[in-house]
């Protein structure tokens, strides 16, 4: 979710966007991570938006801080458009990380999934911005997969797990390590569309509001020998 600017002054168009890292795998450290990277790959396209016959820069405002004391009170009933709160734990009853839907505020985060240069974080700001998981997840011949596409995808070699591996077979699906913001998955969150304030502010996404607990693994039942 996120507050947009439109400068015409600059013909920038600008995304503002404040993450809340909380939970026992979040940091200080983690939090500026977590947010260059969905800033840096939502930047790398350079992407541009046609607004009312004149080109702008889209430029994504991405910050956030580890905040662990955080209540649920203050997840409920916050009003602020920039702000998104997402837990981050070791694990997830979901086993990857999730958002709430697609146009949201909040979610969990596994944290595995935002180490060694992940796309995981970046994948889903999209969601918050109100992107959904392509409808084709067969993309061979294609090239350079967008950044929406899940784990499972059908891709050409270059960008499996494994190069050589057989289509769908092991190895042989997408390495999310290799999803790359394109201009398309810009073009997709169709921001001409946006209601604009007389201040030239608009929101992108909605409030899910939820505060996450934390997941604990299942119980194993005992051994009796």
């Amino acid at each position: 979710m996120g507050e947009v600017e439109l400068d015409k002054k600059t013909r920038r168009l600008v995304i503002h966007s404040f993450f809340y890292l909380y939970g026992d795998g979040a940091s200080k450290e983690l939090s500026f991570k977590v947010t260059e990277d969905i800033r840096s790959q939502w930047m790398e396209p350079m992407g541009k938006v046609k607004m009312r016959k004149e080109w702008f820069d889209v430029v994504f405002d991405v910050e956030g801080v580890y905040e662990n004391s955080i209540s649920p009170e203050t997840v409920w009933y916050n009003t602020n458009p920039r702000f998104n709160f997402f837990r981050v734990e070791e694990f997830s009853q979901k086993h990857v990380s999730f958002v709430d839907g697609m146009g949201c505020n909040t979610g969990y985060f596994r944290l595995d999934n935002l180490l060694n240069n992940s796309t995981t974080a970046a994948h889903e700001y999209g969601h918050t911005l109100g992107l959904d998981h392509p409808r084709i997840l067969d993309i061979r011949s294609k090239g350079q997969p967008g950044i929406m596409y899940p784990r499972g995808t059908i891709c050409d070699p270059p960008f499996q797990y494994d190069p050589l591996a057989l289509p769908s077979g092991p190895g042989g699906t997408i390495n999310p390590f290799k999803r790359k913001v394109l201009q398309s998955d810009i073009d997709d969150l169709h921001l001409p569309r946006l209601s604009f304030n007389y201040k030239g502010s608009a929101v992108v996404g909605d409030f899910s509001s939820i505060y996450h607990e934390k997941h604990l693994p299942p119980i194993q039942p005992m051994e009796i020998s």
